[in-house]
């Protein structure tokens, strides 16, 4: 029962104001103060039923602390100005911890000078809850940017989830709050619980800079690990760069690791199982869905609250990393989806986060995203440019990722993209383009390229805006690779035609070559044409069984044979007959079958072929690397081309019959005499194709054409792909 004692010197409206968790300065009122008549002690711990003061060296009590009101107030003078501890007498419990409003502030002025600027890359680092020792003492630093917050607290594990156990300093004027508090270990849960100005109060917030979170649908943060990994990566990321260049072979596996496989529960169990069927199947990369956390797993992770963490869905941190790290050992490079466009609404999130719009607009014109109901981050705001640099920087740098492919940059480029006229507002030139979001774009890419040279930063760019892939000195946007949208839609609705229309729309397969070494690119053929009832790839060819794999394999052929690096999402490789579920997996069950087999052998051996023939990847973004040999055959609906390498690579012939009848005899020029060996053939038998060839290649004979003095005289097969090397 406390006393009537009331607090000497504190006016009972800051009392009351502290006990009701609205006071905004609490180390004005808590904690150590020197006075005449010696060193006052001031707590407040609500539900205690007596404190002590004890020296921290050696544990022995220097005085007591009395209750006083309102109650969970506790005051007193001690006998020395030591540090101390205090020992606190809970019911049914006894606790010994340091005072969390003895310890002075953990941020320094350049740190919080670099955040108002947008330029402390290391954020992760100095805000959210990083676990360290104070002055000897272990426990967790919390901080928090709020600036138009009445007060902050931090809730948890560790304190009952009380709001009013743990209101936090304000540094002003950065509007960072921050408080440390000794004995918190790793692994403890926590939320910012913020009053908004004028006393309103705004939903608990998980940590916007956590790097650890509980399972969705749990919302909490977590106080992550501060043990650095032990990495065993040195000799990949040492060779990372040349793996990653505009002539190397680049394949990338596209996956969503919760359907990937069912049984695949953690990251250690993908490093078992993902990491060695990718590299069996010969890719290059595994490009990630995000995984950065988000709430709602429908989202499939485009729509990530924690840009800081790994999805609690798959384990820890560290699992994660593990996986990265095992990949590496395997040779296989990491990329990951990232989403710095827009946010989800939830409550706990970003949204309206210190009672304001903070991280977004709050003109809806600008800030909200109708198709996604999604809000859009304010990127000309620096603190919120510097918070999305240094999501970017933390995964590259403490995840050793290889990339970040950019998610809906198109969104980010135009004022009035995906609005009606009136439901936008231009730029200050009184244009569409959306001119902080473009200075964020350079502005990333410059920063990633000065930090981690070698790493790649890809754009999910669906219009003809240009200079992507452009260096940043050059006014381009300074990306490393683009997708290559276009050539993606005009190749599958070409291919999505019965064959006996082709003819009619021959473009769709040559119209990409027009603009393929404007930009360098990636050719996609990603999950989003797995979705929304667009079926399978499969399922989008036309004609009889038969047909429709023939055209597939045909269609994969070109795909290989065009410049540009590939890109395909699970199980394309194995001819998935269903749309992609995200609630379900790969129907690994169809391997079987000797065509789904078949699929997969042919998806195999063309990733081998890319890899190993200089002339299918070393110009892949140059226009020298490829010349049309064929390019206006309709009526058969015959493509023919060449693909070259450097000086001293054998060139490579690639002819695509996109109909279901052979074509025998069917002459075409090239630039080199003797012989060509044919070195794929998608109607292999091998692949569940009738077999149909040339018997391992073909000589030239001495009849021009084409513009070549000499010729081959082939076999094509039926809605099939073959290419050809020069020999000798």
């Amino acid at each position: 029962m406390a006393s009537a004692f009331t607090l000497s010197d504190l006016p009972r409206t800051e009392a009351e104001a502290l006990a009701y968790g609205r006071h905004g300065d609490p180390f004005k009122v808590l904690g150590p103060r020197d006075t005449s008549t010696g060193r006052v002690i001031r707590a407040f711990l609500p539900g205690a039923n007596g404190v002590e003061v004890l020296r921290r060296s050696d544990r022995q009590t220097i005085g007591k602390l009395d209750p006083a009101q309102p109650d969970g107030f506790f005051e007193g003078i001690v006998g020395d100005r030591a540090a101390y501890l205090l020992r606190i007498r809970w019911p049914g419990a006894v606790q010994e911890t340091e005072d969390p409003y003895s310890f002075g502030p953990v941020l320094g002025d350049l740190d919080l000078h670099l955040f108002n600027e947008g330029r402390h890359f290391g954020m992760a680092k100095v805000l959210g809850a990083n676990a360290m020792t104070v002055q000897g003492v272990p426990g967790v630093a919390f901080a928090v940017w709020a600036p138009n917050a009445a007060r902050v607290a931090v809730v948890g594990d560790f304190n009952s989830w009380d709001s009013r156990r743990h209101p936090m300093r304000l540094r002003y004027p950065a509007g960072v709050w921050e408080l440390f508090i000794p004995r918190v270990s790793p692994g403890a849960r926590y939320k910012f619980d913020i009053v908004g100005a004028g006393g309103v109060p705004v939903p608990q917030k998980a940590d916007p800079l956590a790097k650890q979170t509980e399972p969705p649908p749990a919302t909490a943060s977590v106080v992550a690990s501060p043990q650095p990994f032990d990495w065993h990566d040195g000799e990949w990321m040492a060779k990372r760069a040349g793996r990653q260049r505009p002539d190397a072979p680049i394949a990338i596996y596209e996956v969503h690791a919760g359907s990937w496989m069912r049984a695949c529960h953690t990251w250690d169990d993908m490093a078992d199982r993902l990491v060695p069927y990718a590299v069996d199947m010969g890719f290059s990369h595994l490009e990630l869905l995000p995984v950065t956390e988000h709430p709602f797993g429908g989202s499939w992770g485009y729509q990530p609250l924690s840009l800081f963490a790994p999805t609690a869905r798959f384990g820890s941190p560290e699992g994660f990393a593990r996986f990265v790290d095992r990949a590496h050992a395997a040779g296989l490079g990491i990329i990951l989806d990232w989403v710095p466009a827009h946010f989800p609404t939830d409550a706990h999130g970003l949204a309206r986060f210190d009672g304001t719009a903070l991280y977004e607009h709050l003109d809806p014109r600008e800030g909200f995203h109708r198709d996604w109901n999604t809000f859009i981050y304010n990127f000309g705001r620096r603190e919120v440019q510097g918070f999305l640099i240094a999501s970017a920087l933390h995964w590259l740098e403490h995840f050793h990722v290889d990339g970040l492919r950019v998610d809906a940059v198109a969104s980010m480029l135009y004022r009035d993209y995906s609005r009606a006229a009136g439901d936008w507002i231009p730029n200050i030139y009184g244009g569409r383009e959306h001119l902080e979001a473009i200075d964020f774009l350079r502005h990333l890419n410059a920063v990633v390229q000065e930090r981690h040279a070698g790493a790649v930063v890809i754009a999910e760019e669906s219009t003809a805006w240009p200079g992507v892939t452009q260096p940043v000195s050059e006014l381009g946007l300074g990306f490393s690779y683009k997708w290559n949208m276009g050539w993606m839609h005009d190749t599958l609705h070409y291919m999505a035609r019965d064959p006996i229309y082709r003819s009619y729309h021959h473009d769709g397969l040559t119209f990409g070559l027009i603009y393929a070494f404007s930009e360098r690119f990636i050719l996609p053929l990603s999950h989003d044409e797995v979705v929304y009832g667009k079926g399978s790839l499969l399922g989008r060819m036309p004609g009889d069984r038969w047909q429709k794999f023939a055209n597939l394999r045909a269609y994969f052929g070109f795909m290989w044979g065009h410049p540009g690096k590939k890109l395909l999402f699970m199980g394309g490789e194995i001819a998935q007959e269903r749309e992609w579920n995200h609630d379900g997996e790969i129907d690994w069950f169809l391997l079987d079958d000797v065509s789904h087999a078949g699929t997969q052998r042919l998806v195999r051996d063309l990733n081998g072929l890319y890899r190993r023939e200089p002339a299918l990847h070393r110009r892949d973004a140059s226009g020298e690397g490829f010349r049309w040999v064929i390019g206006d055959d309709r009526s058969n609906s015959v493509f023919a081309f060449l693909r070259l390498g450097g000086e001293g690579d054998p060139p490579i012939l690639v002819v695509c019959n996109m109909t279901p009848a052979p074509r025998h005899h069917y002459r075409i020029g090239v630039p080199r005499p003797g012989y060509w060996r044919e070195i794929a053939n998608t109607d292999s038998r091998f692949y569940g194709g009738s077999d149909i060839g040339n018997d391992g290649g073909a000589a030239t004979t001495g009849d021009a054409a084409h513009g070549e003095p000499q010729s081959l005289d082939l076999t094509l097969p039926p809605l099939a792909t073959i290419m050809l090397r020069a020999e000798g």
